[in-house]
């Protein structure tokens, strides 16, 4: 059973959104909160596996709550909420920890499999609205040397980082660098040990923030 926490200011929202999770077999909401502050206090109550978040809300915004939600140690994985035209408060809810992001007007079907997705712990992001998105709002350092952050990592593991990158899903991953996806998986789970991050997510926008990639250009 996959345990929901709904988040949204505007009660017709949470109510819509309760109505397409609570028709789903497998799925159940634990709770809703109408700002970011009750966001907190719900799920440490409630400990759901996924927190649906919206941006703007009173007291305290998405943003802010998802980073806090990221440190606070508790297993619930963030899914934003958002609009096309919230790209850069979207990248900044990614970088604080969020797992992936919806739509706002997405279908039932997308809903349902957003919060399936993000509940087995995979991320939610279109690569060419992932790659937008950093290249837009990201201002990292200018390419060169390897970061001493991502100097413990071999030439493998760097090299599956900058496809990571690019937005690549496993499989082209396993099919540009010649690997078999099982070693791909592997080779993404010792770069998310050995820099500290929580998924993939925070592995794209490491990778630009650190300068292993530039904006706009394909990497080798």
């Amino acid at each position: 059973m996959i345990r929901v926490l709904i988040v949204d200011d505007q009660d017709l929202v949470r109510e819509g959104l309760r109505m397409i999770l609570e028709a789903e077999p497998g799925m159940e909401v634990v709770g809703e909160a109408a700002d970011g502050k009750a966001a907190l206090a719900e799920a440490r109550r409630l400990d759901p596996d996924v927190v649906l978040m919206d941006v703007r809300m009173p007291e305290l915004d998405g943003i802010e709550a998802t980073g806090r939600l990221a440190l606070s140690g508790l297993r619930a994985r963030v899914l934003v909420l958002t609009t096309f035209d919230l790209d850069e408060y979207v990248y900044r809810a990614l970088k604080s920890g969020a797992s992936g992001f919806l739509l706002k007007d997405a279908t039932r079907e997308q809903l349902v499999d957003a919060v399936q997705i993000v509940a087995a712990g995979e991320s939610l992001l279109a690569p060419s609205i992932t790659r937008r998105l950093i290249e837009d709002f990201c201002r990292g350092p200018e390419p060169g040397a390897v970061p001493a952050s991502a100097q413990t990592l071999s030439d493998r593991e760097l090299s599956v980082l900058k496809q990571l990158g690019r937005g690549l899903s496993n499989a082209e991953i396993a099919r540009e660098l010649f690997l078999s996806e099982a070693t791909v998986k592997s080779h993404i789970a010792r770069i998310l040990a050995k820099l500290g991050l929580r998924d993939r997510v925070q592995t794209i926008v490491y990778a630009y923030e650190s300068g292993l990639i530039r904006p706009g250009v394909a990497e080798p």
